[in-house]
């Protein structure tokens, strides 16, 4: 009975089982295994700060200094304090400059956002093969580089071989032959404006189109069986659930209209005149054209506070209307 007994009982019993490779015995594990994520993605978040922060940092830096081609070269910058700063906003110029930013910025945010807005209630209305056409529509025009379509509108408002001008032409106003588009400021400006709607609004209109679709059917039933109308149902039953995606969307657009660049450097550099001149084309006109570095910083770094300033009040106004809802 004995012998039977002690065959019965296993033989680890009385062990503890092995621990696991890498645990250390806490919870959570804190030891050499459980640092490898992050020692595996230690070079790109490193590569991105730097990336990131270096050039915003050295920006602000040469935005203190006396910082020209001399200094470019030989590297001996001086501190300068704020006078950079003082000289630009005592220029009438950039005060112009930041007039015409703004009134950039506040059309093309409008016309995107209205645009959009329209081509995604359209979009939500078609049936699947006609929404399948529009939506690769606006995926390929959004996939369309910027200088590749900067340089398509530069020859279709071409004065002699664009498009525009002999359409209008054919449509009997003559006035339009050899219409140089671009020696005209208003003309100009309009161009540039649609150029940036024209690119920006595949992107919100897709975003939009994706929050209407989570729109529940029940809701658009019972307001029409209640009697209201399209615009009604759009103001108290569309807008209010897609409001988070429709701020952000306008958010985004806010920041991508106000630092525009290429599109008008590539197009105008900024003319006829100053026409096209917003601060972005500002900040690298003041820098290359006497190789003042130290004043294209500055300029830069205000662009960079206003903007900052434009969104902190937006979403100070936002929250505070989300609170007053709850």
């Amino acid at each position: 009975m004995s012998s039977v007994r002690e065959r019965s009982v296993p033989r680890d019993a009385g062990r503890r089982p092995p621990a696991a490779a890498g645990h250390t015995g806490t919870r959570g594990g804190t030891g050499r295994g459980a640092l490898w994520p992050y020692l595996l993605i230690a070079p790109a978040v490193l590569g991105m700060l730097y990336l990131l922060l270096y050039p915003l940092a050295r920006a602000v830096l040469i935005s203190f200094q006396d910082f020209r081609l001399r200094q470019l070269i030989l590297g001996d910058a001086d501190f300068v304090g704020l006078r950079n700063y003082r000289t630009l906003l005592g220029d009438p110029e950039f005060w112009e400059v930041v007039r015409r930013t703004f009134v950039f910025m506040a059309v093309g945010v409008v016309a995107v956002m209205v645009l959009s807005t329209l081509v995604a209630l359209m979009t939500e209305r078609l049936g699947r093969a006609a929404r399948t056409v529009v939506l690769s529509s606006l995926v390929l025009v959004w996939a369309v580089p910027v200088v590749a379509a900067t340089t398509v509108f530069q020859w279709l408002f071409h004065s002699e071989f664009g498009i525009v001008n002999e359409t209008l032409t054919g449509l009997g106003f003559h006035s339009y032959e050899g219409y140089p588009w671009f020696a005209h400021g208003g003309a100009a400006f309009g161009i540039v404006v649609g150029l940036i709607v024209w690119q920006s609004v595949p992107f919100a209109a897709i975003t939009l189109y994706s929050a209407l679709v989570t729109v529940p059917a029940e809701l658009y039933e019972s307001a029409r069986m209640d009697g209201a109308g399209a615009a009604r149902v759009f103001r108290s039953v569309t807008f209010p659930l897609i409001r988070p995606i429709f701020m952000l969307v306008l958010s985004l657009e806010v920041i991508w209209t106000f630092k525009a660049f290429v599109q008008i450097w590539v197009m105008t550099r900024g003319g006829p005149g100053e026409a096209t001149t917003i601060l972005p084309v500002y900040a690298v006109q003041t820098a290359l054209a006497g190789q003042r570095y130290d004043l294209g910083s500055a300029a830069s770094m205000l662009t960079v506070l206003l903007m900052s300033g434009v969104l902190v009040l937006y979403f100070r106004q936002l929250f505070r209307q989300e609170g007053e809802q709850l």
